[in-house]
Formats: structure tokens, sequence, C-alpha cells
């Protein structure tokens, strides 16, 4: 039986807020505004659905964690409908995760390749996302305290080119050096907005899990879902207005660059400090590779361990840290960017942005329906239900139907799984 922490250690509702929005503040915000340039106004659209969608589906998790402490993704779903549906989810998950470290690898690629261009060549670009991949397995398979450590070093520096650009951005617009495009005269378009919305919602990927600290949390029934809509909320409002800052006050040539951030500052203030926003961007991009590289190894270990995947996932080093997976997730990521390695940076990093929350939106799929099986929340699930199946919808068949594919190729673990659970020996693998 676990200790209750002492009540002084407990956290409250800011220490709460706080941690919703380190989990969420990655990689997402610094490329973003290169891929959504084309859509102009229809983006700014596409990120208030996003932001409304995403803290319905936060508030819905937040009360299935409450409902069922300590369960993990997969038996949430499990809960409501059956064992297969919840090893669906939760394989498509870690899936999601892995494409997710792939999509964060290829921003801080494509953040240094304003500093280098050399970068920018596809080549080159994938072998050195492929590096960074990697490197980040190295330091979380080295065990928890370098991943830690790793961590708090890069924490503290990726809010410094977010507020650079927000106080630069209101400087400009406030003595008129700095535009915004006009509204168009056909107004929003459904199409742009669909499109937009699947793509904002990879900036907002991670919400679902600021419940995991539920027993570490002072009166966990009310502050975890005010965290968590409070931290969505800012966050969301945070990339709002600096994603549509830069892409509605950039032309459009200098905004789709693999450091848009960095293209930001060269133009309203000089090329010197954009170099450093580009570099501190990148550093950002790995803190956030690093915390889900740890992800990418502890998912498939904790379905492992409850009897959904086969036992070899759950084999760890000394130090308890999950190696088997970290190397698998690898090399699926290694075979992915093999892939798609032909593509330019922005182009690579929209491909993978869709098909990562493609895969993740299958879990919010999944936790509505739990919700609503349960009569958790009912009314916010069914709202968390549309929303998940319009931004399906809006990534487009090829990434949905991708990750579709991605979940049903995972039914022959769950089968070598239920064959060990009946005392069947299982293929062995080294």
């Amino acid at each position: 039986m676990t200790a209750t922490p002492p009540a002084g250690r407990l956290l409250g509702l800011p220490a709460c807020i706080a941690l919703v929005m380190g989990n969420m503040i990655g990689s997402g915000v610094f490329l973003l505004p290169a891929s959504l340039a084309p859509y102009g106004w229809d983006a700014v659209a596409g990120w208030v659905f996003t932001i409304g969608g995403s803290m319905v589906l936060a508030f819905v998790i937040a009360r299935l964690s409450q409902a069922m402490p300590g369960a993990n993704i997969s038996q949430m779903i499990a809960q409501g409908y059956g064992p297969l549906a919840g090893f669906a989810i939760g394989w498509v998950y870690w899936l999601a995760i892995v494409i997710t470290n792939v999509t964060i690898a290829v921003a801080a690629t494509a953040n240094l390749s304003s500093i280098l261009p050399v970068l920018a060549r596809p080549g080159i670009g994938a072998l050195t996302s492929l590096a960074f991949l990697w490197l980040t397995i190295a330091i979380n398979a080295a065990g928890a305290r370098a991943a830690g450590v790793a961590q708090l070093a890069t924490t503290a520096i990726k809010l410094v080119p977010i507020v650079l650009v927000m106080v630069l951005l209101a400087i400009m617009l406030a003595n008129g050096r700095a535009e915004i495009a006009p509204f168009p005269a056909q107004g929003f378009t459904s199409a742009g907005i669909t499109a937009s919305a699947a793509l904002t919602l990879w900036a907002l990927l991670g919400f679902e899990s600021a419940s995991a600290a539920a027993d570490k949390v002072r009166d966990p029934a009310q502050t975890i879902p005010r965290a968590t809509l409070i931290g969505t909320g800012v966050t969301g409002l945070l990339y709002l207005l600096v994603c549509s800052g830069i892409a509605l006050t950039l032309p459009l040539a200098e905004s789709r660059t693999g450091s848009p951030f960095g293209a930001f500052v060269s133009h309203y203030w000089s090329p010197g400090p954009a170099r450093f926003v580009a570099l501190f961007a990148a550093i950002s991009c790995l803190g956030a590779l690093n915390g889900w590289t740890l992800l990418k190894g502890e998912v498939p270990l904790a379905m492992a361990r409850s009897g959904e995947l086969p036992r070899w996932f759950a084999g760890t080093d000394r130090h308890g840290t999950p190696v088997r997976a970290l190397v698998l997730s690898g090399i699926l990521g290694t075979l992915l960017l093999a892939a798609n390695s032909l593509h330019e940076l922005v182009s690579l990093f929209t491909t993978m942005a869709l098909l990562a929350t493609s895969a993740s939106l299958w879990l919010y799929v999944g936790c509505a329906l739990a919700a609503m099986r349960m009569r958790l929340a009912a009314p916010a699930a069914l709202i968390g239900l549309g929303y998940a199946v319009w931004t399906l919808w809006g990534a487009g068949w090829m990434a949905s139907g991708s990750s579709f594919l991605l979940m049903a190729g995972g039914f022959p673990f769950y089968a070598w799984a239920r064959r060990e659970r009946r005392g069947i020996n299982p293929p062995t693998i080294p």
C-alpha cells in the first residue's frame, strides 16, 4: 500500500496548473506557424475550436482518472468496452507517442536549419533528426535520473523564444511597423478551419497526462479538473496569440521556413538575435523529446505488466528502465523517418504531425465513449466525441486511415499476449 504524502507536500492548484502547462509546451508552437501560414485567418478559427475541444476532452479524461485511480489508458477503455478495445486504444496511443517523438526530432532539426542551412537538405535533415531520436533514447536508457537532469536543463529555456516573440509582436503592432493580414472578403472557409484544426491539436497533445499525479494532489476531485482546464486554456491562448501573430504578420514566403520564430525576429529586429531564438527553440524541442521518450518506454511496459502486451515488452534493466520497449520504439521511429526522408523539413513535420494527431485522436474517441458508457460527465463526453471525430475527418483520409491501420497492426501482439496468459509458449524473441 502506497503511503499518502504529507499534506504540506501535496500539490495545490497553482502547482498543478504549472504541471499541466509544462507537459504541454514543447515543440508544436515553434514550427506550426510555418504549417499554418497558408490557412491565414482560418487557422485562427481552427485554434479556437481546438482549444475548446481540448478543454472538454481534458475534463473527460480527468473524470475518468478520478473514477479509476491507478488505471492506465487501456484499462480505462477496457472498463467500458472490454479488453480488446482497451488494447487497441493503448496500442495506437503508444504508436502515436513514437510518431510524436519523430515529429519533435524533425522540429528540432528544422529550427537548427536556420543556423546551419545544410540541415535543410532532405537527407541530412532526416539523419540529424534520427541522431536526436537516439540521443534521447540513450539518455532515458541511462535511467530516470539522467532523463530528469536533461529535462530540468531544458525546461526554463522553452519559454524564452515565446516570451520574446510576444513582446516583439506587441511592440511592432503598437508602433505600426507590423500589420496584420486583412480578413479575406470571402470570410472563413470550412475546409480551411477543419484542416488547420487537425494541425493545431498537435500543439496541445499531452493534456491527457496531467491527471496521472492524482495521488499527489490536494483535493484531486476539485483541483485536477480546474488545473487541467486552466492549464489547457492558458497554453492554448498562448499558442493562439504567438502562432497567429507570426502567421498573420510575416509574408507567407518568410513564414514558410524551418524556424518561423527566428524568421519573425530577423524580420522585425535583427538576424543576430534570431539565431539565438532558433537555438533556444531547438533546445526546447529536445527537452520535449526527452519527456516523450520516457512515455514511449513506460506505456508498453505498463501494458505488458497488465497482460495486454507480451511479457517481452516488460523486460527492464537492473535500474527498472524498459530498455527493450525504448529500443523497439526507436527502431519504429527510424523506419518512419527513413520512409519519409526525402521530404523537406516543413513538409515532413506537417506529415508527421497529422499522423501523430490522428493516432492520438483514437485515444480521445475511446475515452469519450468509455465516459459515456460509465455515465461520467456524459454531456462533455458527447461534445468531446463529436470534436474528436470531426478532427479525425479534418486530418484527411490518408492520415486517419493510416492511423487506423496502425491500430489494426497490433492485434497479432494481442493474440500473442492472450496465448501467454493461457500458458501457451509464445515465439521467442532474443
